[in-house]
């Protein structure tokens, strides 16, 4: 029995470690295929030599004779590769895309807080552009309300989602978090997750960072909706001031963007911990595309009491954007209703916010 027992336990250990052997294979060949030397033969030729080692190795489990040796080698080899990778890191030292070129920060005294490096950049289309930044200081006691931006290129489960504060008056800021490309650099998915772009805090007008949405892109067109979120201002506050903080700290020390852990929604999601009663984690999450229709059923939403399907049609910006299009109350006239916006009064008799 006992004989038994030791014979369980080890085709089990066999077995666990032939998935780990499995999933290290996998990783190893798609890090060398992205991030491995420039020169195309070489790196095609490591990121396949893994993968070879990786199918030896877990043969080798299978013959006793060669099993132990073989998977000692493959652990060497495997440590070499977390060494080399640990030395990738990320940089505010490189020759940026000149949308993103220029890393904005913040100065906070008291209530009052100065944004440094606003784009609001002159479009003539998606590519073409004159480049323009301001400074602009706002009071955070004017702060009535946040608004959620999805932009929709791609079918409804995948969305880019960020944030607008609203600080009255018509004073819009909006807050996107995206990747930092370097000249010549496209996105790419699955490069993201192997380190390839740094994380960056697009801070800008709406009229820049809404109507290059709905007024420039082509290929694909975008379809942007404008939700109010609701709830209470002072976590709008502590929300605005966390932005900031991870803002002022991108500046100091650069961050790896992720595709997974560390994009759009899941940095918005994680900065949203500052406040309590936050959000609970959901697969919606991560299928930003679903994320409107989740802050819905947990009435994060100024609803107005209507259907998710009918609030959404309404929050539809694109054909208002397109009218509005460089006037100076654009961000007025993209929330323009048949029926006024609901608003829910804290407190104080300020607007609410999540």
């Amino acid at each position: 029995m006992r004989n038994r027992a030791l014979g369980c336990a080890a085709l089990a250990l066999l077995v666990l470690l032939g998935i780990a052997i499995v999933v290290a294979g996998g990783w190893g060949g798609l890090v060398l295929l992205y991030r491995g030397p420039q020169d195309a033969t070489l790196r095609n030729a490591l990121a396949i030599g893994f993968v070879l080692a990786s199918l030896i190795t877990l043969i080798a489990l299978a013959l006793p004779a060669w099993r132990w040796r073989v998977l000692g080698g493959y652990l060497a080899l495997f440590v070499v590769m977390l060494v080399w990778w640990s030395g990738i890191t990320p940089s505010n030292d490189r020759v940026w895309q000149e949308d993103v070129a220029v890393l904005p920060y913040a100065t906070i005294e008291g209530d009052m807080v100065t944004l440094h490096n606003i784009r609001n950049f002159e479009y003539r289309s998606e590519t073409d552009y004159t480049p323009a930044w301001y400074d602009k200081t706002f009071d955070l006691r004017k702060l009535q309300g946040v608004d959620l931006i999805a932009v929709y290129w791609m079918g409804p489960a995948i969305a880019h989602i960020f944030l607008s504060f609203d600080f009255g008056g018509g004073d819009h800021l909006a807050v996107s978090i995206e990747t930092r490309k370097e000249k010549g650099e496209a996105y790419s998915t699955l490069k993201g997750f192997f380190r390839e772009y740094e994380l960056y805090y697009v801070v800008a007008d709406e009229r820049d960072v809404i109507r290059l949405r709905t007024n420039y892109r082509r290929d694909p067109p975008e379809d942007v909706y404008v939700y109010r979120l609701q709830g209470d201002i002072e976590n709008g506050r502590r929300l605005f001031l966390e932005y900031l903080h991870n803002i002022n700290a991108l500046r100091e020390r650069a961050e790896f963007y992720n595709t997974l852990t560390t994009n759009c929604t899941t940095t918005i999601w994680m900065n949203a911990q500052v406040n309590p009663n936050h959000l609970p984690f959901n697969w919606k999450i991560l299928a930003s595309g679903f994320l409107p229709e989740y802050l819905y059923e947990q009435e994060r939403l100024a609803d107005h009491g209507l259907p998710f399907a009918e609030l959404q049609q309404r929050v539809h910006v694109n054909a208002r954007a397109q009218a509005a299009d460089q006037a100076a109350d654009f961000s007025r006239r993209i929330r323009e209703q048949p029926l006024p916006w609901p608003v829910e009064t804290s407190a104080d008799g300020q607007d609410s916010a999540p």
